[in-house]
Formats: C-alpha cells, structure tokens, sequence
C-alpha cells in the first residue's frame, strides 16, 4: 500500500503542473511584492508550461494572502510571493498562538532577492552622519524619534534593531506608507525614519531627507555614497532588509517543490530579468537556501519581538 501510494505521488508530481498556477500576493498592485510577482510569472509560465496568474490579497500585512495559500491543496497550483511580513514576523507579534507558522505551514521554494533599508533624517534634523547620529541621539534629553511603515512591520523591526544593537536611545512612531513618513519627516514631528532604499533614493538625491546609513553589513550596489551602519563598531550587528522568496502550502510534495526551485532558479539567472529586478533595487538570492534562511530570518526576528515588546 506504501509503495501504490508513493508511486501514485510520484506520477501526480511528474505531471505537475496540470492547471494555471495562481501566484498570490498579499498586497496591492504596484507595491513591490506584487512588482517582483508580476516579473517572475510570465517566465515561471514559460518554464512550467501553464499560466501563472498573480492575485492581490491584501490587508492585515500580507496574513490574509498567507492564510489563503496554506489552507489550499498542496498540489503546486497556489504559491505565494512572501516577503518578511507575512512569513517571517506576523505570527511573532500577534495575540494568537494558534494561527499560520511559517515553518509548518508553508513550503519555502526559492528567494528571489532582497532589497536593502535606509536610516534617514529630516531635513530639520541636525544629522547627516552615522557619527553626528550617535551623538544626537546621546545628547537628546528626550529620546528621538524615528518613523516606519507601521507596528511590526519589517522596517519597524530594522528600526528596533538598530536600537537594540547600539544602545541609541529612539522612541517609534508607526507611519502609514512612505509619504505619511515623508510627510512627517518634513514637519519634523519626528527625527528619523527607516526606509526602503529604492523608495527612499529619490528623496535623498533632492534632498528631502539625508541618508545616514543602510541597514546592511555591506554598502548597496543601488548606492554605494551611502555608508552600511555595520561600518561602525555600535552597529556591527545591524543586518535588516526586505526579501522576496516563493512558497507553497505545508507538506507540498518534494517533487513538485524541486521542479519549482529549479524552473525558479534557472528563470533568476535570465539577464532580462535580472536586469528588470536589480533596476527596482534588488539584489539577487538565487542560490540562497530558502530553508535554513527562513528559520535565521525568524529566530533574528523572535529576538527584536522579545527586546522592544512588540505586539498587534
């Protein structure tokens, strides 16, 4: 009976797949998540020979789309594009123990690539340096305040790692999106802001707000003026950015999840298409073990949780 059964999985994979895939993604159209999903697809459609259709699930940062895809039958026909949100932090910071885990209820397939994050000052901030940001936040008699995307949202966890690593006194004030952080950086209702370097480039270069450093441990290709914070020794820990990685439903067959990781894989080394995701800012993940990265990602994220007592 075993061997019908593995027999019968193995010729169900081996036709997979049989109907169009429906990449899901947990957030508008136009927004990078769906930008990365709606440049893959035409080229997954091309390697697995069925169309690859992207659908928007917005709403409660990306959970809904995640939900949607773990409760779907694991035959390789519903994928999601992750990204930190929805995969790795949601289930952290939320009241319910009993909701999506990542690691059990979801397949990782393969990352596509990540995109650095930009601490940034207004321009009524007398800051323009990582050292002259050291010293301000030490001289501040109140703690200075930084803006983000929203509670418990990847650049909330870059902002409260940076805190955590250097000891910088900052106190969060969530924004919605980046023009209301833009918009609040200006009226200078707060000092920083973190931000995602793409969106945030074309502010630097009119001079809206002033880069101080990337949340990386290296400087990005994007923009290599701009200093890694992991430069100097307060922040030697500070590693945060926005990833984009391909998933299945829980106990997807390992034969389907291969084919997926390889059409993926040959698709990211295309130089078209790394052309298209390296202009929007990425850099790209290919080789990367979805797997082993997933878990680091979410024991990083469990840590600055735990630090800045973080809950939605």
């Amino acid at each position: 009976m075993h061997v019908l059964a593995l027999s019968s999985m193995a010729a169900w994979a081996q036709d997979y797949p049989w109907k169009a895939i429906t990449l899901v993604v947990g957030y508008p159209a136009g927004g990078s998540v769906d930008l990365v999903a709606r440049a893959i697809a035409p080229g997954l459609s091309r390697r697995l020979g069925q169309p690859v259709n992207v659908e928007n699930i917005p709403g409660t940062s990306g959970a809904l789309a995640a939900a949607r895809v773990a409760l779907a039958e694991p035959d390789g026909h519903t994928l999601l594009l992750g990204s930190p949100a929805e995969v790795g932090i949601n289930h952290l910071v939320s009241r319910r123990r009993d909701g999506y885990n990542p690691l059990k209820d979801s397949t990782p397939i393969g990352l596509v690539g990540s995109q650095p994050l930009v601490l940034v000052a207004g321009r009524k901030t007398p800051v323009a340096s990582i050292d002259e940001f050291l010293r301000a936040t030490a001289e501040a008699p109140a703690p200075m305040r930084y803006a983000s995307s929203g509670m418990g949202t990847p650049l909330h966890l870059a902002g409260e790692t940076i805190r955590q690593q250097s000891g910088v006194r900052m106190a969060h004030v969530p924004s919605r999106g980046a023009g209301a952080m833009l918009a609040n950086l200006d009226s200078g209702d707060v000092d920083f802001a973190v931000m995602v370097l793409s969106s945030a480039l074309p502010h630097i270069k009119d001079g809206k707000v002033k880069a101080i450093g990337v949340t990386k441990l290296e400087r990005s290709a994007a923009a290599p003026q701009i200093p890694a914070l992991a430069e100097n020794a307060r922040f030697k820990g500070v590693d945060a950015g926005v990833w984009f990685g391909l998933l299945g439903p829980g106990k997807l067959p390992p034969a389907i999840t291969t084919r997926l990781r390889e059409g993926l894989q040959q698709l990211l080394k295309e130089p078209e298409l790394r052309k298209t995701l390296e202009a929007a800012g990425l850099t790209m993940m290919e080789g990367t073990d979805f797997v082993p990265f997933l878990q680091a990602e979410i024991q990083k994220f469990r840590r600055v949780v735990e630090f800045a007592n973080i809950r939605n």
